[in-house]
């Protein structure tokens, strides 16, 4: 066997996984686990923001604003890391927590930031538990100085890649995906002339979906996998050029949107050559296959993925529903918030008035200590109630974003019931899922899909709807504006040969 620690021994990489200021306790290991179980809905992704100001003006506050327009994408924990390209090279002063960022950062710990470069991330985890060790941005010190790294995704090949590095020597603080991603840059930066250079070479070796940001003591990179499955864009704001995972990002900060990141593509920002694409790393584009949640779901409404506007998109899943599954009905509802778009969409193309139906507690997260189980308080209700002077007497079409084990569906019809509504017709802004995703959507074991292995009239009667009907999933590619989409998750037929075990959840030590 080799020595457990040779690689930090030849080649002095080190990862920073505590906090070096505001240091808290971290939850346990398996504090979320079992979270599916009582949670229907999809999660977010993870949300990606770094900037590099020019100018030398300090980042963290804008970095700060950015992520909380990202907050949608990642509720478990959050981080920002930031260095200074005029001070000591490789010195990086970095803070993860837990929660939610107006829980974990104050006006007063923002202020001990100090720098001109960062990245910072908010997660939802697909891979790897909810701790504050599994955290990002991940640092690393090594010989060539610091790296600091935010991703989004998930890879198909971690398993294999991790049990290579573990056994010439690698030791690994986390359980999650990224750190496979920052150890593979790092060891190809102590062979390469650059750490963009570093980063395409670690591309040839990971598989799956990533949208990465990299800061190195002098650059701020950009990448993202060659099918596109995550969205990245580029911003800038004066002589500061930001990278961020959507365009609502750049809104919030009060930055220009240059463009987007390409499937398989680097961007570098340098003080010698400002924003410049790396074409000659870059990896081969394969068959663009961008997450169609990101349309249906993730993204805020009004971002645009690839120049494609998200409120157009459901708006347009929702009159395609109108058209292919008519209902009579006395008024059009959506559940908040992702199922408001589509639902508006849904009453421009029926005729049929649109309405709010829901009163939604603002005050309550993605995630929250939920009753027990002798208690009489639903978890739904706990976030929605319907408004009776709505409902009552009325016939209802209710729009959702999707079905995934159809508990919650299930309680939110019934909510509507016990609010005197006379009937209640689901429609659902996508098709139903039969397939797990391994590229970062948390759609669980086809075994847990109520679709699975069941006709819509089945599934209709066990929610309780009067009616249901799914978006056909022919229509997916014109919502997304004729770009090409991963549905994996509805036909089985995925961009690129999945794992052949489901590797998703925490790694076995």
């Amino acid at each position: 066997m080799e020595d457990p620690g040779a690689l930090e021994k030849a080649e002095g990489i080190h990862l920073i996984v505590g906090t070096e200021i505001g240091d808290r306790e971290a939850l346990p290991v398996n504090a979320t686990k079992g979270r599916a179980e009582g949670n229907d809905r999809l999660k977010e992704e993870c949300g990606v923001f770094g900037m590099y100001d020019l100018g030398g003006g300090d980042v963290s506050s804008s970095i700060y604003y950015g992520l909380y327009a990202l907050q949608h994408r990642g509720q478990e924990s959050c981080g920002i890391a930031v260095g200074d390209t005029h001070g000591p090279k490789g010195k990086v002063v970095s803070v993860k927590e837990m929660g939610l960022l107006n829980e974990a950062f104050t006006p007063k710990l923002l202020e001990t930031l100090k720098g001109n470069i960062g990245v910072g991330h908010v997660r939802y985890s697909t891979a790897g538990s909810s701790t504050r060790e599994n955290a990002q941005p991940l640092v690393l010190n090594y010989v060539k100085g610091t790296l600091a790294l935010a991703h989004n995704g998930n890879l198909i090949n971690a398993p294999q890649l991790r049990h290579e590095l573990e056994y010439t020597g690698a030791i690994f603080q986390t359980t999650i995906d990224s750190e496979v991603i920052a150890y593979h840059i790092a060891r190809e930066r102590l062979n390469c002339s650059s750490a963009e250079e570093a980063v395409g070479r670690a591309m040839r070796k990971i598989k799956g979906a990533y949208s990465l940001i990299v800061m190195s003591p002098r650059k701020l990179i950009g990448a993202r996998d060659p099918f596109g499955f995550r969205p990245l864009c580029i911003g800038k704001r004066d002589d500061a050029y930001i990278l961020a995972s959507e365009t609502c990002a750049l809104d919030t900060v009060g930055a220009v949107f240059v463009r987007d990141v390409l499937p398989g593509e680097i961007v570098t920002v340098s003080s010698e050559r400002g924003l410049e694409s790396n074409r000659e790393l870059c990896i081969p584009e394969e068959k663009q296959a961008r997450c169609i949640f990101e349309y249906i779901y993730f993204a805020r409404p009004d971002s645009y993925i690839d120049g494609v506007s998200v409120y157009n998109a459901r708006i347009l899943a929702g009159k395609f529903l109108a058209m292919d599954s008519p209902v009579e009905a006395d008024l059009v509802v959506g559940v908040p918030e992702s199922g408001n778009c589509a639902a508006l969409g849904y009453s421009l193309q029926s005729g049929i008035p649109y309405g709010q139906a829901f009163v939604k507690n603002n005050y309550v997260g993605r995630t929250f200590i939920k009753p027990g189980q002798k208690s009489r308080e639903s978890s739904v209700r706990v976030k929605l109630n319907a408004l009776r002077e709505a409902v009552e007497g009325k016939r209802v079409v209710m729009i959702d974003d999707s079905i995934v084990r159809g508990t919650t569906s299930d309680r939110i019809v019934h909510m509507l019931r016990e609010a005197g509504a006379k009937e209640v017709h689901m429609r659902v802004s996508s098709p139903p899922f039969l397939w797990p995703c391994y590229f970062g959507t948390d759609v669980p074991a086809k075994e847990q899909l109520i679709a699975n292995g069941r006709s819509a009239e089945e599934i209709c009667g066990i929610i309780g709807a009067d009616s249901l009907a799914y978006l056909q999933e022919s229509r997916l590619n014109e919502m997304a504006g004729g770009l090409g989409i991963c549905k994996g998750c509805f036909s089985g037929k995925y961009p690129t040969e999945p794992p052949a075990e489901d590797i998703r959840g925490e790694y076995e030590r």
